[in-house]
């Protein structure tokens, strides 16, 4: 009886392991492009709704806003496309995972990749916010930097781990758990002073 339960056991736990394999297969190998963008898309959101959830804690705020998730949801979309490509690009053009080949990576993802990725996100919000180029280039200029500043702190260790442990298609996954804390401090920088204001504040500057 017990061999059988044993037998059961083990047919049981086999099932499951193909299950989860063939999933694996569908999500990150058959459909990588949808899976990585629902990630970054996904991932963005939450990062808003913790932020906004400890504002309201704060008293900033009297109820959810429901389209800010939404744009920051969107920024994680066009950024998660971006990035699905670019790690394609860079294992295309920088095979291997040698120290100075993953260097190399590192140094491109922060150089040129990093860049990107913030002004993508200014970029989707001013569009969906109906923000004219004065106004996103203000933004760029005094809220960019921060996140930039921010960047160099976390990513060169974490992409270290990335480019040298990681098979391409986890990469976007793994940024996006590593990068959960960073959406909830993009959402902060991205919301800190309302649109309206930071152009008063350019024009009263001028």
């Amino acid at each position: 009886m017990q061999y059988v339960g044993f037998t059961v056991a083990r047919v049981f736990k086999s099932e499951v392991i193909q299950k989860c394999r063939a999933v694996s297969h569908i999500l990150f190998n058959k459909h990588l492009f949808l899976t990585n963008v629902g990630i970054s898309l996904t991932l963005s959101g939450v990062g808003d709704v913790l932020q906004q959830h400890y504002e309201l804690l704060q008293g900033d705020h009297e109820k959810w806003n429901c389209t800010r998730t939404l744009h920051m949801s969107a920024t994680g979309m066009t950024i998660g496309i971006f990035c699905h490509h670019t790690y394609k690009w860079l294992d295309r053009f920088f095979p291997g995972r040698t120290l100075k080949t993953v260097l190399k990576k590192v140094l491109v993802d922060q150089l040129v990749t990093s860049p990107f990725c913030i002004t993508i996100l200014f970029a989707t919000l001013a569009c969906l916010e109906r923000s004219n180029v004065e106004t996103f280039v203000k933004e760029m200029k005094q809220k960019g930097w921060r996140l930039y500043v921010a960047d160099w702190v976390l990513w060169p260790p974490a992409q270290v781990i990335n480019f040298y442990v990681l098979p391409t298609r986890f990469r976007v996954l793994y940024d996006n758990t590593i990068s959960l804390g960073y959406d909830v401090y993009t959402s902060y920088v991205a919301h800190e002073i309302p649109l309206e204001d930071v152009v008063e504040a350019g024009e009263n500057t001028e």
